[in-house]
């Protein structure tokens, strides 16, 4: 996705006066926080349509197994009812009961009562079960209807959070489209001036944003391995990687790209240093953090970035919003681990984020 990013060979600047930076525009302050709000907002219509269809799927679950168990339950019924029946028609045929006599023609009164008893206890214990499992049919019967009316019920809550998650989804897609365009006009300016995390709502450390103050959020600082190190991006799909070959590189690919929509916050792999800051050309926007190990990490085709030279940073920090500036054919991150700030000197980041503890 990163096309002809090894074409340029020119390094961004490094030095801190290098980057004559002013405050970013309002308009890229606004869509900034827009895109992160709606993120937001966004992920939580998802989660709540996930909850809604997952309940309705559980509903449904247990409304078929209520059906199922009525199902058994009426056909128990039927057999018995069958069988009273059939006793019914027997005695009915024969007058009552019926036992063997002997040779003389007597019948035994103890077979007699005997029979007479077994009779009686099976009537009665036919009765019974008959009883039982017609009261058993009625209370499953009516179970399946409030199971039912509660999975329909459950259906249209679950259909109406659908169309909640695509609102929120096309509205995400707008201001997302319009990140993209501001960003390319700051591009095009030559002014990627720094956007303040702090006027960002939403962000960490926005105003009112006490938790979020050092610029992460609690699941970024969960994000940190024991080393001290993180990943880039917290969601993600790895496509192009170190070292690839294809029409869109002059050479070896130099980094890792991640997949992610633009506006995707971009997080500090590890405490250290901005040292670069670029504003166009293969690239576009980006940024170079010096760590304090004296590695360096590069974060390229952003779309608003948060630190400018000079600036601090910790494992985690957001230090920007993806994009698809500089040449780029989607929006992505393209991320680089390198031995000095300059462009030349990367190595495979994917392995290195791995010897210290980070798996992507």
């Amino acid at each position: 996705m990163c096309a002809l990013c090894i074409a340029v060979t020119s390094p961004v600047p490094v030095a801190p006066e290098a980057a004559a930076f002013v405050r970013a525009p309002h308009r890229l302050v606004r869509i900034s926080s827009e895109v992160v709000r709606l993120t937001q907002e966004a992920g939580r219509a998802r989660q709540r349509y996930e909850r809604g269809a997952r309940a309705a799927k559980e509903q449904k679950k247990r409304a078929e197994h209520v059906t199922q168990l009525l199902r058994g339950q009426r056909f128990v019924s039927a057999v018995l009812h069958q069988d009273a029946g059939a006793v019914a028609r027997a005695q009915y045929r024969t007058g009552g009961i019926t036992v063997a006599v002997d040779d003389e023609g007597d019948v035994d009164p103890f077979a007699l009562l005997e029979r007479q008893s077994f009779e009686t206890g099976r009537r009665e214990r036919l009765a019974w079960m008959m009883a039982a499992t017609d009261s058993k049919s009625q209370a499953l019967a009516s179970d399946e209807k409030t199971t039912v009316r509660a999975w329909h019920a459950l259906d249209e809550d679950a259909e109406q959070l659908r169309t909640e998650k695509r609102a929120a989804d096309e509205r995400l897609a707008e201001a997302r489209d319009e990140l993209n365009a501001a960003a390319g006009a700051a591009v095009e300016s030559g002014k990627c001036a720094p956007v303040d995390l702090a006027e960002v709502d939403g962000a960490p450390g926005a105003q009112g944003d006490e938790a979020g103050r050092d610029g992460r959020t609690p699941a970024d600082r969960e994000a940190v391995s024991e080393s001290g190190w993180t990943r880039p991006v917290l969601d993600y799909e790895l496509t192009a990687g170190f070292g690839g070959h294809g029409s869109h590189w002059a050479g070896g690919h130099s980094g890792q790209d991640f997949a992610v929509p633009a506006g995707t916050p971009v997080r500090a792999v590890g405490d250290g240093t901005v040292v670069a800051a670029g504003c166009g050309g293969a690239f576009g926007i980006s940024m170079v953090i010096r760590h304090d190990d004296g590695w360096y990490s590069q974060y390229a085709h952003l779309a608003a970035p948060f630190a400018e030279p000079g600036h601090r940073v910790h494992a985690g920090e957001w230090i920007g919003l993806s994009g698809t500036t500089g040449n780029s054919t989607g929006p992505h991150l393209h991320f680089e681990i390198r031995t000095t700030p300059e462009f030349g000197s990367a190595v495979e980041p994917v392995e290195w984020l791995r010897n210290r503890g980070v798996h992507l």
